[in-house]
């Protein structure tokens, strides 16, 4: 029975890499059911993302032997993905549980290619959703004299559960950076559109009392530089002054969750590069 895979990388741009990717998975009886690439002319990079199913299962490995050594004449920074295979997902959450409880629904519905492995909180108020999908929940205090220990709880959690991605779902603990490090291109954040415009707390009051016409949210990859990641998915829901916080708060909530689940989707099925700091999105 084939057998399909995504393969993705990026390299500086040259003639011939498409012709020697194809031709190495023609020469293995691979099929291929889609490809996206883009060239950048600011980076001088090349990205590639190939999807192709093999006809004998096995081949998989003669087919990773091969393309090690095509990848080190074109200097690619490449993987190969089992394309069926379901993301193993750590969700982090505070007390405001809309992207959690959107997550839940849509891994446990087969919406999303992942399974949330375990939830961890710094408050144990959803304990009982996660209970109620049968989900482990952790309940991990932070305070200032605890926050390494507190950290390496959680780090030995996503070590023990083979954790593909961690997911910030209004998570509202800033990371340190050896966490930060350590979890680089593998935990993405969700956060209101008004950074840096309004920071801190109450960010819907703040956009209410300056009259915005637009809130939104933005998905993007942990890094050390709080909210500065690399940018996965954005939206944005257009408002107007007879709207009162609470309503800016109901509607940024549903756009936080559908731009999250999106960010979230776009990584597990391996359609996101790196190009330095910002992102390449094959849709």
């Amino acid at each position: 029975m084939p057998r399909d895979h995504v393969l993705t990388l990026s390299c500086p741009d040259r003639t011939g890499i498409v012709y020697g990717v194809s031709g190495l998975l023609f020469e293995h009886g691979c099929n291929i059911l889609d490809a996206q690439q883009f060239g950048d002319p600011e980076s001088g990079r090349f990205f590639l993302r190939v999807h192709f199913d093999t006809p004998d299962p096995a081949r998989i490995d003669l087919v990773h032997a091969s393309f090690s050594r095509l990848a080190a004449t074109h200097a690619m920074d490449w993987r190969l993905h089992d394309a069926r295979r379901r993301a193993r997902l750590l969700v982090l959450v505070s007390r405001q549980g809309h992207c959690l409880n959107d997550l839940l629904f849509r891994t446990h519905s087969r919406q999303l290619r992942a399974d949330i492995t375990a939830v961890v909180s710094n408050h144990a108020d959803f304990a009982p959703l996660a209970a109620s999908y049968g989900v482990p929940f952790h309940h991990l205090p932070v305070d200032a004299g605890h926050r390494a220990a507190q950290e390496a709880q959680l780090f030995d959690l996503v070590e023990r559960e083979r954790i593909d991605l961690v997911v910030l779902a209004r998570y509202m603990q800033i990371l340190s950076p050896e966490l930060c490090d350590a979890l680089a291109g593998r935990a993405i954040n969700i956060h209101h559109s008004f950074l840096p415009s309004f920071k801190g707390a109450q960010p819907y009051h703040q956009a209410h009392a300056r009259g915005v016409k637009i809130i939104g949210a933005t998905a993007h990859y942990v890094t050390r530089e709080l909210d500065e990641g690399p940018i996965i998915e954005q939206d944005v829901a257009h408002v107007d002054h007879a709207m009162t916080p609470a309503s800016l708060i109901r509607i940024g909530s549903d756009v936080e969750s559908r731009v999250l689940a999106r960010a979230v989707r776009l990584h597990v099925e391996h359609r996101i590069l790196l190009n330095g700091h910002r992102t390449v999105v094959f849709r």
